[in-house]
């Protein structure tokens, strides 16, 4: 079996910053301007195209090092940056300190989104170790069109894109095996759960943790 296709964002200045779990879910969004002339003696009034809205893009993104222990905020960080002014943009001013955030697009298969730039960030983190660490988080995003584009939406986006993923978080005394009975019925089939996670061992996993399931193909 090959190995799931992860999402991705890429940044204006080339950067990739990898969503550790898929979506399970995207939202898009646009609105078109109309206006309405003289309806008098009429039923309705002609509408006339003022203009197209940008497009927007919304998703829920889920980070956990739990595994690793290490903190999350070395990934969530890498996102809340991108709402800041880059001083390293070619139209950045000096002079002035006037500036713009990079704008990002949104990869996963063969899904390909617009130049946007993030207008909405909701950071939630939801685990914590021992010490106080944040391990895990949910984010929020949404990507506004930076600019005009002939496709302001995905391209091919059921073209070789994966069957969305959902999160199982292991309980205490649960194994690989079991986890795949609880979702798939079937005991046997474990292994879809290791390759999409990139476990080795599969007696190596640790409560707490967070496995992305992956929906079996009709």
């Amino acid at each position: 079996m090959a190995a799931p296709v992860k999402a991705y964002l890429e940044t204006e200045r080339g950067a990739k910053i990898p969503c550790l779990f898929n979506p399970s879910k995207l939202q898009l969004a646009k609105s078109n301007s109309w206006s309405s002339g003289n309806s008098k003696g009429r039923n309705a009034p002609d509408l006339v195209f003022d203009g197209g809205g940008s497009g927007s893009l919304s998703l829920e993104l889920v980070f956990d090092t739990t595994d690793t222990g290490k903190a999350v905020t070395d990934h969530t960080n890498k996102l809340t940056a991108l709402m800041s002014i880059d001083t390293q943009l070619s139209d950045y001013d000096s002079a002035t300190n006037n500036g713009r955030p990079q704008w990002v697009k949104f990869h996963w298969g063969d899904l390909h989104t617009f130049k946007s730039v993030i207008t909405s960030m909701d950071l939630t983190f939801t685990y914590f170790s021992s010490a106080g660490m944040p391990l895990r988080a949910n984010v929020s995003l949404t990507l506004t069109q930076y600019e005009p584009e002939a496709n302001w939406g995905p391209q091919n986006p059921t073209s070789g894109t994966p069957s969305p993923h959902r999160l199982h978080q292991v309980q205490k005394g649960e194994t690989l095996d079991r986890i795949s009975a609880q979702h798939y019925k079937d005991s046997t089939k474990w292994r879809i759960i290791a390759e999409a996670n990139g476990i080795s061992d599969p007696l190596a996993i640790k409560p707490g943790s967070l496995l992305a399931i992956p929906r079996l193909r009709d």
